[in-house]
């Protein structure tokens, strides 16, 4: 029997099943089971939530008030973390913050965002900026591209993220609209969390164990 037989097949018993006829076309859905986009709020009120929803995932979250303030965050983060080896994305907005630079001035070893995977995984911390985010999930969208390698989010065991006010989105369905023609996109929903068979939760078995995210404010 061919290929094309076995499909046959396996449809008709489908449509027999479904008590449909040849290439009937499904009944639209139920005005019940249809979502109404979600509408965004004023700004304030959407990065107050976009940051409760990420503490709700257990990320943990800060707003940056300029210079000096981001490099004394980095120095808790450094010492919280036992940060030794980090890498972070080469964009233009990463590099006009100085977070490399800050870094290197705390005693931390950088990587380049290109190395191999290997040493990307033993990188303590990864420092990405954000592209989109969503205030109802806490859900963190990063573009991959030459600059912004995906696995500078997923390889070292603790990710930083930091983000302006215009990165947020009112749902999935404009995150979607602006990514359906690019290759990758990285979703982060708080840390890494994977449960076996016996549902036990283990945090970070496949990235990132610890998720930072932080606020800039008159950056972006």
């Amino acid at each position: 029997m061919s290929e094309n037989s076995d499909r046959e097949s396996v449809l008709g018993k489908v449509r027999a099943a479904l008590r449909r006829e040849g290439e009937a076309v499904a009944p639209p859905p139920p005005a019940s089971a249809r979502v109404t986009p979600r509408v965004a709020g004023d700004v304030p009120a959407e990065l107050q939530l976009l940051l409760a929803e990420i503490e709700r995932v257990g990320g943990k979250t800060r707003r940056i008030a300029g210079e000096g303030d981001l490099r004394a965050a980095l120095a808790e983060l450094v010492a919280a973390e036992g940060v030794r080896k980090a890498t972070a994305w080469e964009t233009p907005v990463l590099q006009e913050l100085g977070v490399s630079a800050m870094l290197g001035d705390l005693g931390v070893e950088m990587v380049s965002p290109d190395a191999e995977k290997e040493l990307l995984a033993g990188c303590d911390l990864g420092v990405t900026g954000v592209d989109m985010a969503l205030p109802e999930t806490g859900t963190l969208v990063l573009r991959s591209s030459e600059l912004q390698p995906r696995l500078v989010s997923l390889l070292p065991r603790v990710h930083l993220a930091i983000l302006g006010a215009g990165v947020l989105h009112a749902g999935l369905h404009e995150v979607f609209g602006e990514v359906k023609n690019e290759g990758y996109c990285v979703f982060v929903t708080g840390p890494s969390r994977t449960a076996d068979i016996e549902l036990t939760l283990t945090i970070g078995m496949h990235g990132p164990g610890a998720l930072y995210v932080w606020l800039l404010g008159g950056v972006f």
